[in-house]
């Protein structure tokens, strides 16, 4: 049966929708991509079947036309719950996509939750909260009054912030995720929200963490910013990103970015952080393969604004 986040409210569109999964699932690529097409003529604003057919066309080496599809699929359903724009996107030389769709992140997630951390733990060998217990052990100013886990996820950092504040607060975009975290009873306050539209609050953080976050974000502006404005003035942030193998920011065939240090370098120093340090790491497995990636961390100068002067943002050397 199509699931019911993938139904098109029509029964004959759905069960010819059946019928072409199973023809791709034979192998019959061709086939399903003209049961499917049939399929979307009664229906033609279904954004999933859009982006079914975008895969079928993939699958069959119709590039073009799998970007079409996928691109048909965003213009019927904007939130792009599937993330086809990034699949688009994909298939052409100069990526259009800065971000992911937030919906695409949430369904993304809510599904993963239960089954998460048994996937990150034990079969990619997840590196996530050793790389940032390391780094938050180099802070001099512990313990924090408040703290920040940004993206907490099912609450796999926690623990390791507990220790080094008196109020942990964690933010999620997925409820799903949020309700495992909960579940740990480490967090005093859990939330839910986008955090790529989070208004400035009068809170202000010692602390802020970001675990395997901005790779589901592209350009970072905008976040790097809202931190910035929301640390106490010797506040600190750290986070971890895929290292990209150039200068700026890369949408890999994972849908993950990957962000390059003179990008991360640059940014940081604008946002009126005067120490930034990269520490060249690695942050799981993925098909027997290490996925590289930065570790930041970057402190403001104690009673210094971004209007005072930020100084120039320092990366020591050897890092990467």
């Amino acid at each position: 049966m199509v699931a019911k986040l993938f139904a098109s409210g029509d029964l004959r569109a759905d069960r010819r929708a059946e019928f072409a999964e199973t023809l791709a699932h034979l192998g019959d690529i061709d086939a399903a991509v003209d049961v499917l097409r049939g399929a979307l003529e009664i229906v033609p604003t279904w954004g999933a079947g859009w982006f079914r057919l975008g895969e079928y066309l993939e699958r069959a080496g119709d590039r073009d036309g799998a970007a079409k599809a996928w691109g048909r699929a965003v213009q019927e359903q904007p939130d792009d719950p599937f993330g086809a724009g990034l699949r688009r996107d994909l298939l052409r030389d100069q990526p259009l996509s800065d971000t992911m769709p937030p919906a695409f992140v949430e369904m993304l997630f809510d599904q993963y939750a239960p089954r998460f951390e048994a996937s990150l733990l034990e079969h990619l060998d997840y590196q996530g909260p050793q790389i940032i217990e390391d780094a938050v052990a180099q802070l001099s100013d512990l313990p924090v009054e408040r703290a920040l886990d940004l993206g907490c996820g099912t609450g796999l950092i926690g623990p390791v912030l507990r220790p080094h504040c008196t109020h942990l607060t964690g933010i999620d975009l997925s409820q799903a995720m949020l309700e495992e975290a909960r579940a740990k009873g480490v967090y005093d306050v859990l939330e839910k929200a986008d955090i790529q539209d989070m208004p400035i609050s009068p809170d202000r953080y010692g602390l802020i963490v970001a675990s395997d976050v901005f790779n589901y974000l592209g350009a970072l502006e905008r976040i790097v910013g809202w931190c910035a404005a929301s640390l106490s003035p010797d506040g600190a942030l750290i986070f971890t990103v895929e290292q990209a193998q150039g200068r700026d920011v890369t949408l890999r065939s994972t849908r993950r970015f990957a962000h390059g240090r003179d990008y991360l370098v640059t940014l940081l120093d604008q946002a009126g952080f005067a120490r930034v340090e990269l520490c060249d790491v690695v942050l799981r497995q993925d098909r027997g393969a290490d996925v590289r990636g930065f570790c930041v961390r970057a402190e403001v100068l104690r009673g210094q604004g971004r209007s005072q002067g930020d100084g120039e943002a320092q990366v020591p050397m050897g890092a990467v």
